[in-house]
C-alpha cells in the first residue's frame, strides 16, 4: 500500500432484514439511505460524495453476509460528540455495550454497541 491510498476505501455493514437495519442507521446518525438491488443483494448506502477518495459503505442483505457481535469493528463517526449519537441507539434497536470513553486527549473518544441486527460495531469521536 502506498501512503496516497486508504487502508480502507470501502465497507459494508451485514444485515438479515434491509429494512429494520435502514430504519436504526437512519435514527441513530441522523442520515437518509439511498436503496439499491445489486448482484442479488439488498443494498442501502450512508451519504457519501461518490469516487471523492473518502470511506464510505452500506449495509448489505443477501447470502453471503451474516451479522455478527465478534468480528471486525467498524468505527462510524459519532462526532461533534458520540454522545448524540451513542443516546439514539437504544430507542432504535440496538444496545450500548462500552459507553463514551476517552481514549486520550489527542485520538478523542470511543464507545462500542451492537445494532438491529446483532452487528458489534464502534463509534469515535473528537469530543
Amino acid at each position: 500500500m502506498n501512503e496516497t491510498t486508504n487502508a480502507l476505501n470501502w465497507f459494508e455493514i451485514s444485515v438479515s432484514d434491509i429494512t429494520r437495519a435502514k430504519k436504526f442507521y437512519e435514527a441513530v446518525f441522523d442520515v437518509k439511505m439511498e436503496d439499491m438491488d445489486m448482484m442479488g443483494m439488498k443494498m442501502a448506502f450512508f451519504p457519501s460524495e461518490y469516487m471523492n477518495g473518502k470511506v464510505s459503505g452500506g449495509l448489505v442483505q443477501g447470502p453471503m453476509h451474516r451479522p455478527s457481535a465478534d468480528g471486525a469493528k467498524i468505527y462510524l463517526n459519532g462526532n461533534p460528540d458520540l454522545n448524540i449519537a451513542l443516546g439514539k441507539v437504544e430507542a432504535a434497536g440496538g444496545k450500548v455495550m462500552m459507553p463514551k470513553t476517552k481514549i486520550n486527549d489527542e485520538i478523542g473518544y470511543m464507545a462500542f454497541f451492537t445494532d438491529s441486527e446483532g452487528n458489534g460495531m464502534a463509534m469515535h469521536s473528537n469530543k
